[in-house]
């Protein structure tokens, strides 16, 4: 199976890593080459210096035979673009987008991206953490 992953970042490179412990064929994309460095001297993936939005740097790192991509850059609006072009003009088939506004979010997971939006998941984690406390204080005061 062939990955492409889009960012190097925290998230960008423990995917990578974790695809590559899973036998999976994986190429890296990040705009600074020292970004390298996250995925440790170990690495035999593959990973290429240049911006996703350049289609040249896309087919560079063999998105026309991935079975898969994650884009996790730092900003939200590239990494739509990108996860779109990757899914509609590569025919991408599993395309997963980290996406940290979480209206935005839910309005491109609704109209077919796949979507993972962290700041929505940390909401919901702390609401369900504070929730039985809550519960447990009213029951104990009732």
């Amino acid at each position: 199976m062939k990955a492409v992953v889009i960012g190097c970042g925290r998230v960008g490179s423990a995917v990578a890593k974790g695809l590559l412990a899973d036998g999976w064929d994986v190429t890296v994309v990040d705009e600074r080459e020292d970004a390298a460095v996250r995925l440790g001297d170990g690495w035999t993936g593959g990973f290429l210096v240049g911006h996703a939005m350049d289609t040249r740097v896309l087919e560079k790192a063999g998105v026309a035979d991935a079975d898969a991509a994650v884009v996790a850059t730092n900003g939200d609006n590239t990494n739509l673009v990108i996860g779109q072009v990757l899914q509609k003009r590569y025919e991408i088939g599993n395309v997963v987008v980290r996406v940290l506004d979480p209206a935005r979010a839910t309005f491109y997971g609704e109209r077919g991206l796949h979507t993972v939006c962290p700041t929505q998941t940390a909401i919901s984690v702390l609401l369900d953490a504070l929730r039985p406390t809550a519960a447990a204080g009213a029951a104990e005061a009732g």
